[in-house]
């Protein structure tokens, strides 16, 4: 295939990398299939010289080509050397970035010729390092150090690896590396690339710690509103979430072929499904308590048990996996120490709607202002006309609601079980107590802060340790400020 130099070779040798050629049993021609998807039902045969479509044959009537670690090495080796001539700069990225790692005579002769010819900067970049990376091997000191030079900063794993090796010593104490000058600046590149690798680190943290945190942030809005307005200590809220998980595990149970959409239509769905049920507990239950918040606390707890029992009686207490639409799988990458997961970039950028959706809820609608009115002074605005007890209804139905909202965010960090809840109430509670009762915006500021604290002190203190020391600044926190970050105006929070 290679000698013949046709222009589907690469096509059919990525085929053949990705598991999707297949020998047709019946005959035994070979087939490249569009999708390998073991979902599928038929595999859509395409014509390996063409690509062009075949026929859909059942799977069972195909046998894979399989291959080995060896045959896929080779493979990729080959795949890059056809990718380099490609028109396409991100091909021709990739290729170049692949032949990098494996660099012989025949390679870096290849690399040489195109770097005479190649435009685009970013490839131009990564023929550089590879070219640097083969003079590392070159028998003068002054053109060693010169490379040394060239690499330096350069984020690559594979720079990291040879320049490590150059300042390594030997079993007898000696130096891989004989000459001291080259030692030292590969010394002082290895330092520099060091540094901003942990520079990234620190980046890529405080991002997961933005994604946990917008997580929070929707969970504690909705308590921030009950809990703020009516003064309901809410413990079914995190089961209101897993409602909303499970929602979207339902929705796309009946779109199995719209992924993409299914998310979409969850939300709204989840919406109203967790906001049904709140007003239903609000109606049942937490009526009769208004003004009693330890028996509400007791009573809301024994509705997350129920809640929790009536999912398990439905769906079994295994966990359950909510597929992730195309559109938010992969990541977006800055360069070789530093990318960004598309569905935590989604999350934060969902967050921020629905902060604002909430927010526009709370200051622009006619249910804002009764609900403002509410919880500033509720004696006052039932002098004043307010239905209270409709406000109070539609408060808790709007914070569940919420709550549902984002258990669908979560289904994209995690799968969906009856404990889902449980993880996120805690938490919930300390943003909440944190940012200032009734506060959206402190809701706001203590999701984002706990989230990226979180998230920093974990790889020094681990997960269970860096909770707790944030929960003990949390507490010496609200020992100088009770009322949180931002606490609540108005004579009713004066006079408390």
């Amino acid at each position: 295939m290679l000698a013949t130099g046709h222009p589907r070779v690469r096509d059919v040798l990525t085929a053949l990398l990705e598991d999707r050629l297949f020998e047709r049993e019946r005959d035994a021609r070979i087939f490249v299939v569009e999708s390998n998807d073991e979902r599928l039902t038929a595999f859509q045969l395409l014509d390996p010289a063409s690509l062009d479509p075949v026929e859909a044959v059942a799977a069972d009537l195909l046998r894979r080509i399989i291959t080995n670690n060896r045959l896929r090495r080779f493979l990729r080796g080959t795949i890059a050397r056809f990718s380099l001539s490609s028109a396409d700069p991100g091909v021709r990225l990739e290729a170049a970035r692949e032949l990098l790692r494996d660099l012989d005579e025949e390679t870096i002769d290849l690399l040489r010729r195109r770097a005479q010819v190649e435009t685009n900067p970013d490839v131009a970049y990564e023929l550089e390092t590879a070219l640097a990376l083969e003079a590392l091997d070159h028998g003068y000191p002054a053109v060693r150090v010169a490379a040394v030079e060239t690499l330096s900063g350069r984020l690559n794993p594979v720079v990291h690896n040879r320049l490590s090796a150059l300042v390594t010593t030997t079993g007898d104490g000696g130096h891989v590396e004989p000459d001291a000058e080259v030692r030292a600046a590969a010394t002082d590149a290895l330092w520099r690339i060091d540094s901003r690798r942990n520079m990234y680190s620190v980046l890529e943290t405080a991002a997961f710690g933005l994604s946990l945190g917008s997580v929070l942030v929707l969970v504690a809005i909705g308590l921030a509103i009950t809990f703020g307005v009516m003064g309901v200590i809410n413990m079914a809220h995190g089961e209101l979430m897993m409602l909303g998980a499970y929602t979207t595990y339902v929705v796309q149970l009946w779109m199995p072929d719209l992924i993409g959409v299914s998310l979409l239509v969850a939300v709204p769905a989840a919406f109203l499904v967790a906001g049904t049920v709140g007003v239903l507990i609000e109606r049942s239950v937490i009526r009769f308590l208004y003004g009693r918040p330890l028996e509400t606390l007791l009573a809301t707890f024994g509705v997350s048990l129920v809640l929790q029992q009536l999912v398990r009686s439905l769906f079994s207490a295994n966990n359950r996996a909510v597929v992730t639409p195309a559109w938010m799988s992969g990541a977006l990458q800055f360069n070789e120490a530093f990318s960004l997961t598309y569905n935590r970039m989604y999350i934060v950028l969902f967050a921020l709607l629905v902060f604002a959706l909430v927010l526009a809820v709370l200051r622009r609608t006619r249910l804002g202002l009764d609900i403002r009115a509410v919880s500033q002074n509720r004696a006052m605005a039932r002098a004043m006309g307010v239905r209270t007890e409709w406000v109070d209804v539609m408060t808790f139905g709007l914070g569940a609601g919420i709550a549902g909202v984002a258990g669908v965010a979560l289904t994209q960090l995690t799968n969906v079980g009856p404990n889902l809840g449980q993880s996120y109430i805690v938490d919930s509670f300390m943003v909440v107590v944190f940012g200032g009762v009734g506060n959206i915006w402190g809701t706001l500021i203590g999701g984002m802060s706990l989230g990226i604290a979180n998230k920093l002190l974990e790889p020094f203190a681990g997960a269970v340790l860096g909770k707790i020391l944030v929960l003990i600044a949390l507490i010496l926190f609200i020992q100088h400020r009770p009322r949180g970050l931002f606490p609540q105006t108005g004579r009713a929070a004066e006079g408390t």
